[in-house]
């Protein structure tokens, strides 16, 4: 298995099995201060970091409060320009990483911060330009940032989000980014620097942008990328499945998908699946867990699902290709087999049937990883096919996964020896 795993980039630490609450309208900040005036990190252990840097107000805070935190689009506004490096431990999510967010008007390449501390260990930076104003100075700092970053680490992945496109016309938004790509290529070129690359995203927080933008950066740090990419073909060919995502349950960000092209359509409505059934778990569920005062999870008790069961039919209203539709024989099908499966068998599970005639079917991995699926309705009537071939994909993922933390446990287990050596 090793042979096919790509080990190349810091990865990001995966948890198979951490626990989750789905507690989503809980989106209260509380990112921990561990940095020092000069930039130092203050923490004991050292986790694959993702920088958020850009101008004053460019939407930096607000991006990482909405994605990482759940916080309504809406009460972004209310933030507070950042001051000093805001340092957060995503630890709820699948993936387990940090998220720095800079001041912008603070230059930590100066003398007075230890710039090797800072961007040594880093996975991802991410550049954040505001397509709405006038960008000219953060193409410049965007130069400055990439090219003084480089020298310092050069395995760091640069990224670099047009930000609040939102109400900008298609032909505008390109036209932004076509000028910022090229004004970027002319100073790297000019800096004999152009081998570095960089990503571009055209984003907004009011839309599902965002979220793809993040699934794409985060997976470029997974390096069991291509092992989880050749499972999900081998499950979609074998179960006749036309796309199939791996999301992050908390963030809404996908780790993998299939070989076959993202289309953000269908992407959006298997992100919306999530907060459906999250949604409907947590009415139908809060009474069951009333009484010891928790939050039901998308993998609950099998009193959950019973509730969810019982629960309405989600309707979309009426008309229009991709609304929700009514149930049918196909759910209570689901329902029923549910009901016979064993113990082992029994994670969580939905059945969305849309109006133009597809289906949508999510099942758990685990507490933190779920699997939607978009597939024909007569490919779903071969669902005890389907349901064998996740039981071999979930089992494969898990070895993967076991592997993964064996290796990063070696692997720390080496660097603290260097450290120790290097000390004695």
């Amino acid at each position: 298995m090793s042979n096919v795993l790509v080990n190349f980039l810091p990865p990001v630490h995966l948890k198979p099995n951490a626990g989750y609450s789905a507690q989503y309208d809980d989106y209260h900040y509380q990112a921990t201060d561990n940095v020092s005036e000069n930039g130092e990190d203050n923490t004991a252990g050292h986790k694959p970091r993702i920088l958020l840097m850009g101008l004053q107000r460019s939407g930096k805070s607000s991006i990482q409060r909405v994605v990482f935190n759940k916080m309504p689009p809406n009460d972004t506004l209310y933030l507070e320009s950042t001051t000093k490096i805001q340092k957060e431990d995503v630890t709820r999510s699948f993936i387990d990483f940090q998220v720095w967010d800079f001041p912008g008007q603070i230059n930590f390449f100066e003398t007075a911060y230890d710039s090797q501390e800072i961007f040594g260990e880093v996975g991802a930076l991410i550049f954040v330009i505001d397509a709405q104003d006038d960008y000219r100075e953060a193409v410049n700092r965007l130069h400055y940032t990439v090219t003084s970053a480089y020298r310092v680490n050069p395995n760091i992945t640069f990224e670099v989000l047009i930000h609040k496109v939102d109400g900008l016309s298609d032909d505008y938004k390109i036209d932004t980014q076509r000028d910022i790509q090229q004004r970027t290529a002319d100073a790297l070129a000019d800096a004999q620097m152009e081998h570095i690359h960089l990503s571009y995203y055209l984003t907004s927080i009011y839309d599902h942008s965002i979220y793809e933008a993040f699934s794409k950066i985060i997976q470029k740090l997974i390096r069991e990328l291509p092992t989880l990419e050749n499972l999900l073909n081998v499950l979609c060919s074998n179960s006749g499945i036309d796309k199939a995502y791996l999301f992050d349950t908390l963030t809404k960000i996908y780790i993998a998908t299939d070989s076959s092209p993202v289309d953000m359509q269908s992407y959006e409505i298997c992100s919306d699946m999530i907060d459906v059934i999250i949604d409907i778990e947590c009415i139908y569920g809060a009474q069951n867990s009333a009484s010891n005062g928790t939050t039901p999870s998308i993998s609950g008790t099998d009193e959950d699902r019973s509730a969810l069961a019982s629960s309405p039919t989600v309707s979309a209203g009426s008309g229009g290709a991709n609304g929700f539709g009514g149930a049918d024989s196909l759910q209570e099908q689901l329902m029923s087999e549910q009901s016979q499966s064993t113990e082992r068998e029994a994670e969580a599970s939905s059945l969305i049937k849309l109006t133009n005639g597809d289906v949508l079917y999510l099942r758990e991995v685990n507490r933190l990883l779920v699997l939607i699926c978009i597939l024909r309705q007569e490919s779903f009537e071969k669902h005890g096919l389907i349901d064998y071939n996740f039981q071999c994909f979930k089992e494969a993922i898990t070895d993967v996964f076991e592997f993964s933390n064996q290796r990063n446990k070696s692997q720390l287990a080496d660097d603290n020896n260097i450290v120790d050596n290097n000390s004695e």
